[in-house]
């Protein structure tokens, strides 16, 4: 066998091609100007993210002194981190370059983004009443000195660096705070059929004058800066507090975490940015990054659409699902078949039908369910708790380690506890990332279960745009491996034997592996024999090398990937069997889907699981499969249609140069082409 110079591509630079790839759509022409912006948003959204959680991870690594070889993909921690720092240099200037192409673009739709210089007399009686009503107010300005310590800075905050030359020949330093209470965009008023936008941060330059006016300065200056700080949560091991006390206290202790990243304005003098980084404590083994004259690009992502529906995406309507209606009883439908939603082509409102349902029905005794993050406004709750006024015993098992949102579950899980739900709070040492309902229902003076099973959050608002998957079922075999799942979280100290659901932390490596050898051994006897996986990330690398076994075999396996793949696809000797896609378009690809030839009688899952160490040793996940005949024709239908996208689908290789899949074949856009297969259901 060949051995190939790299078995697997380091996890941290795999997600970064994954966020080039969200820089691509910011790029491409074809799609609408506004939704560019947006997707610039996401990119910039995404690095924040990445630098609180994994290159924070990676420094920690690096300052225990330990190289982190094995763990990091053959790269030490410390050349890691410069390989990070540099692509996201590089990064940053191509974003900066796609804005200021969409910028001239944006003036050609007669929509101007002005800065502090190009306001006009008409425009600056609005924008001093607007300073005065509402941004004043809001204004946090600190000023700086050598004598006095600097207060904390907010983690990802955007602050103006603020530089006066006072006329007695000193200088005089300050810090403003955008305020995160107001939009980043200030619409103007409209002129001559031109709509104007300024940025709140050269609002607050064209006022600089109304805030230092206690000042005597000859010139003053402002330059952006923004902090991001280490986000890992880090556990009191006080046994007296419970774990909402632990979690409350580390959500706080986030707030004042080392720094990890430093952007700033490149524009900006030595002296003054010396100045900064003294008194912020940053220093050469932070990530300083210099940037443009804007941070927080992630503000993009509420870029307001100016009524301009020709900039925008078309709204769809998401579909109902054929056979099942909004209007009759649910229960009564999956009595006699499962059904399959498939957000958001198709209405989340049938979860909430079904727990809505499940609250007013006399006969319903009990109601389980995990949750892991809610909507900001969630029906779902509000259905849970209205059950439990119903005289329901409902358990919720809510995640309040779910990263960014631990006080969001915090504050429903005290509201809950306060309506009488039997509240869950996980298991120690695993995350319950499952998504998963079940309910008992009394007939005939026997318990008869109902339940759904999903690849991805309760959440109405993120059901508009993550693709997802939820299986409405009263498959009583299923439903009672799911019940065990429940039975675990009340006394984890017993493992439960599944027969018919996959589950971490106990059997998803070893059911999975059997399911590959499966394949492995019908190849190897000249039988049918090929795997078929969509998830969003793989870096676990025993199963990745379990995958590379089966090609080695000779079994073919197609693999569609969203963000982190650390799987080299199409190497002679190891992989070439593997081809990996990505897809990334207007909606997030979230479903997670296994399909297994078994010489051609295919085995079908869905799965709350990616292929990642966490998902399978860390988590509580459930993978469910599929035995409906129709259901599984259906998701084969969807992966195939995906597999054929020739427009927004990128080939992963060793290259990860993130080219598009092309060919002569018919042109192929998955995502409106699958919601063409589900309107074409609904006709047949």
């Amino acid at each position: 066998m060949i051995k190939p110079k790299n078995t697997y591509i380091n996890r941290e630079l795999s997600w970064l091609q994954f966020n080039a790839r969200v820089l691509q759509e910011a790029a491409d022409e074809t799609v609408p100007l506004i939704e560019r912006l947006r997707f610039l948003g996401i990119f910039s959204n995404n690095l924040d993210e990445f630098f609180k959680v994994r290159y924070a991870t990676v420094r920690r690594i690096f300052e225990a002194g330990k190289g982190g070889k094995s763990a990091l993909g053959g790269i030490t921690s410390g050349e890691l981190l410069g390989m990070i720092t540099k692509v996201v240099i590089e990064q940053q200037a191509e974003s900066a370059q796609i804005l200021k192409n969409i910028y001239k673009k944006l003036e050609a739709e007669h929509i101007l983004i002005i800065d502090e210089t190009q306001i006009d007399d008409s425009q600056h009686e609005f924008i001093k009443k607007y300073f005065i009503k509402n941004v004043s107010p809001a204004l946090v300005t600190i000023v700086l000195s050598e004598e006095v310590k600097l207060p904390m800075l907010t983690d990802s905050a955007a602050y103006l660096t603020i530089k006066m030359n006072l006329k007695d020949g000193n200088k005089k330093f300050a810090l403003v705070e955008l305020p995160r209470s107001l939009d980043r965009f200030v619409v103007l008023p409209k002129q001559n059929n031109k709509d104007y936008i300024i940025m709140l941060d050269d609002l607050i330059r064209y006022c600089l004058d109304d805030i230092f006016s206690i000042f005597d300065y000859d010139s003053i200056s402002a330059h952006m800066i923004k902090i991001t700080r280490d986000g890992e949560l880090d556990f009191d091991s006080d046994l007296s507090k419970s774990l909402i006390e632990k979690i409350s206290l580390s959500v706080k202790h986030r707030k004042v975490g080392a720094p990890v990243r430093f952007v700033y304005d490149k524009t900006i003098d030595a002296e003054t940015l010396a100045f900064l980084m003294s008194k912020m404590k940053v220093d050469s083994k932070d990530s300083v990054i210099p940037g443009g004259r804007y941070h927080n690009r992630r503000d993009y992502m509420a870029f307001p659409s100016l009524g301009r529906e020709n900039l925008l995406y078309d709204k769809i309507e998401s579909l109902p699902i054929k056979g099942l209606s909004l209007e009759g009883s649910i229960f009564k439908a999956i009595a006699s078949k499962d059904y399959l939603l498939h957000a958001p082509y198709q209405n989340f409102a049938y979860v909430v039908k079904f727990l809505r349902e499940a609250a007013l029905d006399p006969d319903v005794k009990t109601i389980k369910i995990t949750i892991y993050r809610l909507a900001e406004i969630s029906h779902v709750a509000s259905s849970l708790i209205n059950a439990a006024k119903n005289g329901k015993k409902v358990v919720v098992s809510i995640e309040i380690r779910a990263r960014f949102d631990e006080q969001a579950n915090i504050n429903y899980a005290e509201q809950m506890q306060a309506e009488g739900i039997d509240l869950q709070f996980g298991i120690p040492g695993l995350k319950v990332h499952s998504k998963m309902c079940v309910i008992e229902r009394e007939e005939e003076q026997k318990l008869r279960r109902y339940g759904f099973v999903s690849t991805g959050n309760f959440n109405e608002s993120t059901a508009k745009v993550y693709t997802d998957f939820t299986l409405f079922t009263a498959n009583q075999k299923i439903l009672k491996d799911i019940n065990n799942v429940f039975s675990f979280f009340a006394i984890n100290y017993r493992i439960y034997r599944y027969k018919h659901i996959i589950t971490s932390p106990h059997y998803t490596k070893s059911r999975l592996f059997a399911l590959i050898d499966n394949e492995i051994e019908n190849v190897k006897q000249g039988r049918p024999a090929f795997i078929r996986l969509k998830m969003n990330s793989i870096s676990n690398n025993q199963t990745v090398d379990k995958l590379y076994e089966a090609s080695r075999a000779g079994v073919k396996i197609q693999m569609i990937v969203r963000g982190i793949c650390c799987l080299i696809p199409g190497i002679k000797g190891m992989s070439e069997n593997i081809e990996v896609i990505s897809i990334v378009d207007k909606f997030l690809e979230h479903t997670r889907l296994f399909i297994f030839c078994n010489n051609s009688d295919p085995k079908v899952y869905i799965s709350s699981a990616d292929l990642m160490t966490r998902n399978i040793e860390n988590r509580v996940e459930v993978t469910c499969p599929i035995y409906d005949k129709d259901i599984k024709q259906e998701l084969m239908d969807i992966f195939d249609i995906s597999w054929s996208d020739n427009i927004k689908s990128r080939i992963i290789d060793e290259s990860q140069s993130n080219s598009y899949k092309r060919n002569d074949l018919p042109k192929v856009r998955s995502q409106f082409a699958t919601y063409d297969y589900y309107l074409n259901k609904l006709k047949n």
